[in-house]
């Protein structure tokens, strides 16, 4: 059986979502490299990598259902920004505003009674804890040291190794 129409549209819409999130930490990447923090540019070069996986993930649930996918425009995003603290306080907020994104689709796929795509969305679901947990805490530890001196030095040198590996399926 094809995905549900109403199914299909905000699947789109979330993979949308999530390219525009992914061009979000590319950007963001880009003004750490600018601003000789490599170790963070390095951590949100990594974000770009997940978004892409999320939103590949979604995309081939879509067509894997029948569906069907129609790409749109990716909206501008942010390049500049106050600093470390205030990029690590857009990061949450956009995970916030994505996990509200993903319960979205989750009520969608509940109401057309799709339960193939709320199981799949499980996994969205749980990823959004994960991470605004991860960006929670990053954020706690720059506002300890306000996001300057030997701290944000440490913080970059750690972030150098972060590396995307892609969850098993």
């Amino acid at each position: 059986m094809a995905i549900n129409k109403n199914v299909e549209k905000i699947l789109n819409e979330q993979i949308n979502a999530e390219f525009w999130s992914a061009y979000f930490y590319l950007s963001m990447s880009n003004y750490f490299n600018a601003n000789g923090m490599p170790g963070f540019a390095n951590w949100m070069k990594v974000q770009f990598e997940e978004e892409t996986f999320h939103a590949m993930k979604m995309l081939d649930f879509v067509n894997e259902r029948g569906g069907r996918v129609i790409l749109q425009p990716i909206a501008e995003v942010p390049s500049e920004w106050d600093g470390v603290v205030n990029i690590y306080e857009e990061t949450l907020a956009h995970e916030e505003k994505v996990t509200s994104l993903i319960n979205e689709c989750v009520n969608v796929a509940i109401a057309e009674k799709d339960h193939a795509t709320v199981n799949f969305l499980q996994w969205f679901v749980d990823e959004q804890v994960e991470e605004e947990a991860g960006v929670g805490e990053i954020l706690d530890q720059l506002r300890m040291f306000e996001g300057k001196g030997h701290g944000l030095y440490m913080m970059d040198k750690e972030f150098k190794a972060r590396t995307f590996v892609a969850p098993a399926e």
